[in-house]
């Protein structure tokens, strides 16, 4: 026996068996939850409490970053959209049909995101049509965090049902 195989024997390279994948999958909702349409939660409720330089911080952070989101989906918009659809139609088919873990494991990891993403497109688009004051943003940014964490959560209980399913039909042996 060589090397190699003594090193993936002890090592388990399969996605969902993998320590690492799933400390991924809780650093990035984590992450996703914590910055809120590029804008750190802390800042919102430091802003709420505190008001004065907070505030005004606030507002100009969500003020730039709506401005910068509505650009990328206005000017590249389309391009991002059809990039996205092509990647996930061949994540999907590549996972599910062909049965290729890793492809499933980034398929669940990056399709929940597109959903995110979508959430705050949306939530930049009332923002720019309505004045920014911090009982708006304060509530647009914690409504907009509330659905990221929900959405979340059925992420993560769908990739560990489905992790699950994968460890125990491919078992402890292969």
């Amino acid at each position: 026996m060589d090397w190699y195989s003594t090193i993936f024997e002890l090592i388990d390279m399969r996605s969902f068996s993998n320590l690492w994948y799933w400390i991924a999958l809780a650093v990035l909702w984590s992450t996703a939850s914590h910055w809120v349409m590029g804008v750190p939660y802390d800042l919102v409720v430091r802003a709420r409490r505190v008001g004065g330089q907070a505030e005004t911080d606030l507002l100009d952070i969500v003020r730039i970053n709506t401005n910068r989101i509505l650009y990328i989906a206005d000017v590249s918009g389309v391009v991002i959209l059809a990039l996205c659809c092509f990647l996930f139609a061949g994540l999907a088919t590549l996972g599910f049909y062909y049965q290729v873990e890793f492809a499933q494991a980034v398929f669940l990891l990056l399709f929940p995101m597109v959903l995110v993403g979508a959430n705050s497109l949306r939530v930049a688009r009332n923002l720019r049509r309505q004045a920014l004051t911090i009982e708006g943003v304060s509530k647009a940014l914690h409504r907009c965090r509330l659905a990221t964490q929900v959405i979340g959560m059925f992420a993560i209980l769908v990739t560990s049902m489905w992790g699950m399913y994968q460890n125990l039909s491919i078992g402890v042996l292969g």
